[in-house]
């Protein structure tokens, strides 16, 4: 009775756009540059099936990262298989040099450049950073490749819009998009961690592919999801370009890092430490430290000094510290702004180069402070729900204490304590009380009457494990 409905309907007479502006534009003039990594690798028949990513252990997102690729290989006979996995990078330089993840061609026999036309390149490593999950790598095209270039992250906001393209389950180019979630988060990947979190879909194979703003610039470096099964759930990690394009430019100079090194052992300041330095409020890096050897070991910083600038630039939790001096060029003469017992100060130090410095601080002796020869022995005193006694030979023999290691030894803890729950032990060695070096049982009374005194209601305290280690606690005087 009623004729049926038309299937189409006719477009208005005038088309009125809707939904947001398409991306098709951008995207058209970038996927050239975006490359698949093949990576090849012989290994044995008890090896894992390809090259596995794992979080450091003691993250908390270690359960979660599953971000590598799916294992595309089979056994070649003779007690090895070839195993095979795919990343993705993306292009920087005409004449062949492309950017990639680290992990993406780890421990790699064969790398493979695949272009979106489907040609493919041998690619050799001119350098990587596994502190940073970089590699970059050179090919030799016919023809100049389509490149991109890095765009500055630091103007990026949370909210702005971003397209990610790279290879999703090895299925080649694919380009979705999203907003800029959050900045500098840290996933516990490595000492640099600053990254930009995104929504847009990152998913296995992702790896290495670059993250652009909507002026066709790369402004991250696709690294890490979380996701209980392997698939994007809208949380995705990129490496700025404001932390990667200088490493990048150094593994193609030098083929290696050539980071600054201050020689400084650190530790957050806490709201307790804060509160007992005097401090308006938490902020900072407090030195726990000096490296024998290294930088700052001619007193222009001192262990108990919190640096709260560095170079003109602000240094508000402990883990920006690392991050700025590691920026910063070997040899440079910067200035600093520590605040030591209270007061703030200026200091210029020369920075040495971490690289050269690893293999030093590894074997040098965590112990800082002066030493001097040990007074005459005196009964215990307890004091903060310790036992404190003179640091004797019998002592250090008892409890193991490295000979360079000088202060007062805790022979006792008061379990429920203040010190108890700072998980203060037998055998850790106070060094110093409220940034003053202390010698006897009688030098940390003397102390904690002083701090009593002026209305404090905290005592800072150096304290050194056995080998010489040190970090700083507060205890309550109450």
């Amino acid at each position: 009775m009623f004729g049926a409905a038309p299937l189409l309907s006719a477009a208005p007479a005038q088309a009125v756009d809707q939904g947001p502006a398409s991306v098709a534009d951008l995207a058209e003039g970038l996927l050239d540059a975006v490359v698949n990594i093949s990576t090849t690798q012989n290994v044995g028949d008890d090896a894992v099936k390809g090259p596995q990513l794992r979080a450091p252990e003691g993250s908390p997102f270690q359960d979660f990262f599953d971000e590598f690729f799916k294992d595309r290989g089979g056994s070649n006979g003779g007690g090895n298989r070839r195993v095979s996995s795919l990343g993705s990078g993306f292009v920087i330089d005409p004449e062949g040099i492309v950017v990639t993840n680290n992990h993406v061609i780890e421990g790699a026999d064969e790398i493979e450049v695949i272009f979106t036309d489907g040609s493919k390149l041998k690619a050799e490593v001119l350098g990587v950073d596994p502190k940073t999950d970089l590699a970059v790598l050179k090919v030799n095209p016919v023809k100049q490749l389509t490149a991109v270039a890095f765009g500055d992250s630091n103007t990026m906001r949370i909210g702005d819009w971003v397209m990610a393209i790279g290879n999703p389950f090895g299925l080649g180019g694919t380009v979705t998009l999203g907003i800029i979630s959050a900045r500098g988060r840290d996933i516990n990947s490595g000492p640099y961690d600053n990254f930009i979190q995104t929504d847009a879909a990152i998913n296995r194979g992702n790896s290495g592919g670059p993250l652009f703003n909507m002026y066709g610039q790369v402004i991250g470096i696709n690294t890490a999801i979380i996701s209980p099964s392997g698939g994007s759930i809208g949380i995705g990690f990129a490496v700025p370009a404001e932390l990667a394009a200088n490493v990048i430019g150094q593994l193609r100079e030098f083929g290696e890092t050539r980071r600054g090194w201050l020689g400084v052992r650190i530790q957050p300041v806490t709201d307790e430490i804060a509160e007992s330095l005097g401090m308006d409020r938490a902020k900072g890096a407090l030195v726990a430290g000096i490296i024998r050897g290294g930088p700052v070991d001619d007193g222009s910083i001192l262990a108990g000094d919190v640096i709260i600038r560095f170079d003109g630039r602000d240094v508000e939790a402990m883990r920006d510290l690392p991050r700025v001096v590691a920026e910063s060029p070997v040899g440079k003469a910067v200035d600093v702004v520590v605040i030591r017992k209270g007061e703030q100060m200026d200091v210029k130090v020369t920075l040495g180069r971490l690289e050269d410095s690893e293999q030093q601080a590894s074997a040098d002796d965590p112990a800082a402070g002066d030493t001097g020869d040990a007074p005459d022995a005196a009964a215990p005193v307890t004091a903060l729900g310790m036992t404190l006694s003179e640091l004797t030979d019998e002592a250090r023999a008892e409890f193991g204490i490295a000979e360079d290691v000088e202060g007062v030894v805790i022979s006792e803890v008061d379990a429920g304590s203040a010190a108890d729950d700072k998980k203060i032990t037998a055998g850790d060695v106070i060094v110093e009380v409220a940034q003053e070096a202390v010698m006897s049982p009688a030098d940390v009374i003397e102390r904690i009457e002083a701090l009593k005194a002026d209305g404090r209601r905290n005592a800072l305290v150096m304290i050194s494990n056995k080998s010489g280690e040190l970090r700083f606690i507060t205890l309550r005087m109450d």
